[in-house]
């Protein structure tokens, strides 16, 4: 086994192993606990972005990648007409379930750079998984997300910006050499990829593959953005 595939084995690992306490990075409990002033700042950003999720109108058929724990996918499930939840972690599909408690939602256990619908979208949600696709499956991935997507459909995402003070107390330092080793309540440690993107530059990239739309960032802790789907050539 290469290095490359080590690495996204243990980021798989490390989610299923994580489910139980994944709440606690998002909630700013136990180890992300960095005081109440730090924890304001960080709900008001994640309320901005909820906000934005709203006014992008989550509707139709709806495909949620990496959902963990559901956090998000009860932002989606309102107006979803058909709603559809994936991740590699049975431990987090339990929990996403059991968040929502809603009949009809397709709950699909998958590796995401193995597996891909063969149905198209007309609402495309990731939070928090964009940073876990290496640069070297990045054009592949937006490339499938277009091909899964209605012509008119919408592609929404959220995730992390380079910050120290988003991560456990006692994790190391990060930086940007796109793999991060994360620790567990129980001290286990996994590496996993984590590519810190910017606004700009991320759009830039994004519409130069053809994606139109926008990418924003919140002052300290998260980056967003919409897009909507490139024309797709008939021999693709």
């Amino acid at each position: 086994m290469d290095e490359h595939t080590d690495i996204l084995n243990q980021q798989i690992a490390y989610y299923v192993a994580r489910a139980d306490e994944y709440d606690e990075w998002f909630f700013r409990k136990g180890r992300y606990d960095r005081g109440e002033d730090h924890r304001k700042v960080w709900c008001a950003e994640l309320a901005h972005v909820e906000a934005a999720l709203k006014e992008a109108q989550p509707g139709g058929r709806i495909l949620e990648l990496a959902c963990g724990t559901g956090l998000w996918t009860r932002h989606l499930l309102p107006r979803a007409e058909e709603l559809t939840v994936v991740d590699a972690s049975p431990e987090m599909l339990a929990l996403c379930r059991e968040r929502i408690a809603a009949p009809g939602v397709k709950f699909v256990q998958a590796d995401l750079f193995e597996w891909w619908p063969s149905e198209t979208y007309d609402f495309i949600f990731f939070g928090f998984w964009l940073s876990h696709v290496p640069e070297d499956k990045f054009d592949a991935f937006w490339a499938r997300l277009a091909t899964a997507l209605n012509p008119e459909g919408k592609v929404f995402f959220v995730d992390s910006l380079f910050t120290q003070s988003s991560t456990a107390t006692d994790h190391e330092r990060i930086d940007r050499d796109g793999i991060v080793e994360r620790k567990l309540n129980d001290g286990r440690r996994f590496k996993v990829v984590k590519v810190f993107h910017e606004a700009d530059v991320l759009k830039e990239r994004l519409m130069g593959m053809g994606w139109d739309g926008f990418v924003q960032s919140t002052d300290r802790f998260f980056l967003y953005g919409q897009m909507s789907r490139p024309p797709i050539s008939a021999d693709s």
